[in-house]
């Protein structure tokens, strides 16, 4: 066996495809753009139509938006979450103290994609928001999209 082949080899090699430093760096820099630039909200949250979902997989929401289409937001804690029900035929309650909060719509537990629905989301805090569906845009959603129509606060 030849004690020079691996060093020919290499050689070789070297001669074939020269990179020099300002090529790496070059490319370093074009990596680190490109992942710089992938679309992400300013608070890591993903909008699923109804609702929104904290892509983290340890991220937690300190409070739940409920928007109506009307443009009032009413906000609460979810520290004062007592209990937290869903019925297919009803929707989804939430009770706080001295009040009672029904969300109602369809496929409000529908899994719009692996390991996302949205009353999961709320048991474990993940769901930052949760918004009322224009009339119109209601009629127009079916398949496993959720739909809130009302939430009554």
């Amino acid at each position: 066996m030849n004690d020079r082949a691996p060093q020919r080899f290499m050689e070789r090699e070297q001669a074939r495809s020269p990179v020099s430093e300002a090529e790496v760096s070059r490319a370093r820099e074009s990596t680190s753009s490109r992942i710089l630039t992938l679309p992400t909200d300013s608070d890591g949250t993903e909008d699923c139509g109804a609702f929104g979902w904290l892509r983290g997989t340890k991220e937690r929401s300190v409070m739940l938006e409920l928007r109506k289409r009307t443009g009032n937001i009413v906000a609460i804690g979810y520290g004062w979450l007592e209990r937290v029900e869903f019925d297919p035929s009803i929707g989804i309650t939430l009770l706080v103290p001295g009040q009672r909060i029904l969300i109602q719509g369809r496929n409000l537990n529908a899994e719009i994609r692996p390991h996302v629905r949205l009353f999961e989301g709320i048991t474990r805090h993940r769901v930052p928001w949760i918004q009322e569906v224009d009339a119109h845009m209601g009629l127009r959603q079916d398949g496993p999209h959720v739909v809130v129509e009302i939430i009554q606060v």
